[in-house]
């Protein structure tokens, strides 16, 4: 079984990133963090590790992806209600991030989302019930 969730993202400016997370309401963990990197805590089970570009390139050969160009990675949270989906979408908002849709009803699910100063997406969703059978 699967216990926690780690995700590493490349971030341009540690700090920033650090400041932006923290706005949402999200925990900075000093303990996994330096000057190259620092671990975010989005509750029991999810981390993010925000590393720098150098420090990124240490876990791959690849190149960081130009997020003003090309999708790396969409991250998608289940929120308890509709207004922390609105809420978090407007932290984000304030914090520096972006959005490039509206939020969207389903009827059985409604969704938001944001862009973090890197360009890295994130969606959120609230699910009401479950979808109805086909």
């Amino acid at each position: 079984m699967i216990n926690q969730v780690f995700l590493t993202l490349p971030v341009a400016d540690l700090q920033k990133s650090v400041a932006f997370f923290e706005a949402l309401g999200f925990t900075h963990d000093p303990k996994f963090s330096d000057e190259t990197a620092a671990c975010i805590i989005i509750n029991d089970a999810i981390s993010v590790m925000l590393g720098t570009h150098a420090k990124f390139r240490e876990f791959t050969p690849k190149a960081v992806c130009d997020t003003s160009q090309a999708v790396e990675v969409l991250i998608s949270l289940s929120c308890e209600s509709r207004e922390q989906v609105d809420e978090l979408v407007a932290k984000a908002l304030t914090a520096g991030g972006s959005t490039y849709d509206k939020p969207e009803d389903f009827g059985f699910m409604y969704t938001h989302s944001f862009l973090d100063l890197d360009g890295h997406g994130w969606g959120l969703l609230h699910m009401v019930s479950q979808p109805a059978p086909q």
